[in-house]
């Protein structure tokens, strides 16, 4: 699928999700389908209480995360990231995995940075580091996983520690193998984002009310592409948690490795945002185990659907397929030893 064809089936389904809450929130007399049929007015009512309440408490996180990211594409040019980074693989990765602490990124808008920083010289481990663990150890990710996780709220530090730690084992591996994937980039990707790599350079010759109009019109073509994202998520889960008893998410999940491996592709599949996951892993507490909830709280931000279409625009296909092998193996691993630490603890 091209990236044309995906934000074409991403905005259909969008508005197609849009009509559908629209009918269910005004309980219009519709001639549903007969697969529809059996359903009751509770349920719907169900659907619509479970959507709303996921919706409102993810949105000010997604705004707050926009905004942060608009803000760091305008004023602060991806060459300071390359000075920032030492050479050393081991420091490398470290200082990678933290910088999206004091640069916290949107997920969406990271793979055309890295990728401009990858031509300019950054090696590949240290620029799949950074996109791999900033989307989890940045302050609205944290703040956003505090909020929705009330009655645990350790679980914040639980996923920024795990998040940290797979991301730093993921780019540390990829720099033993550096010699194999040196040039990552795909031939044509110079081609790609070409006005955003320049903007940073034009930006200073703007008025300042033409950088506001820009700086606005940015943070609103992202908040309502990011919307998109949280409102399927949210109406899917709405779907989940009425349709399907918590039983048979059990049953699904098929035991702790099973349930792992559930949520992993359950993250894949949703493409959240960082910013508003955790309140859909949230609604799973007390379905799932702790490490279940880790797995889809750390592997979603790291690499979804939405993000592979954008690391295959920019990266060579083998490169892109290795790094989601290895970052499933590594955070599987990883969720399962958090899980049973967990478990051991509370026993």
């Amino acid at each position: 699928m091209t990236n044309a064809a995906y934000k074409w089936t991403l905005t259909l389904s969008a508005a197609l999700t849009l009509a559908l809450l629209y009918l269910i929130a005004t309980e219009r007399q519709m001639p549903w389908p007969a697969f529809f049929s059996g359903i009751g007015a509770d349920q719907w009512q169900s659907v619509k209480t479970v959507f709303v309440s996921l919706f409102l408490e993810a949105l000010p996180f997604v705004l707050l995360g926009v905004l942060v990211s608009t803000a760091l594409h305008f004023f602060v040019p991806e060459t300071a990231l390359a000075r920032l980074i030492p050479r050393n693989p081991l420091l490398g990765v470290l200082c990678a995995g933290l910088l999206g602490v004091v640069l916290p990124v949107c997920e969406c808008g990271m793979v055309p940075v890295v990728r401009r920083l990858l031509r300019k010289g950054m090696p590949a481990y240290i620029g799949m580091t950074y996109i791999l663990a900033a989307p989890i150890v940045n302050p609205v990710t944290v703040l956003a996983t505090y909020s929705a996780f009330r009655t645990t709220p350790e679980m914040a530090l639980y996923r920024t520690v795990l998040g940290f730690a797979a991301a730093a084992a993921v780019g540390l591996l990829l720099s033993r193998a550096r010699g194999k994937a040196a040039n990552p980039l795909k031939p044509d990707a110079a081609s790609l984002h070409a006005d955003a790599a320049d903007h940073n350079q034009h930006a200073s010759h703007r008025v300042p009310s033409s950088r506001l109009l820009s700086f606005c019109s940015h943070a609103a073509d992202e908040f309502f592409e990011m919307g998109k994202f949280l409102m399927l998520g949210a109406f899917l889960t709405a779907v989940i948690q009425t349709f399907v008893s918590r039983g048979e998410l059990v049953e699904l999940g098929g035991g702790v490795f099973g349930s792992h491996l559930f949520m992993m592709g359950f993250a894949y599949v949703i493409s959240l945002c960082s910013t508003s996951d955790a309140f859909v892993a949230a609604s799973f507490s007390g379905v799932f185990p702790a490490g279940a909830l880790l797995a889809f709280l750390v592997y979603g931000p790291m690499v979804d659907f939405k993000n592979t279409l954008m690391l295959l625009s920019a990266f060579k296909a083998r490169f892109v397929l290795r790094l989601l092998l290895l970052v499933t193996a590594v955070v599987l691993a990883a969720s399962l030893l958090a899980g049973w630490l967990l478990s051991s603890a509370a026993n």
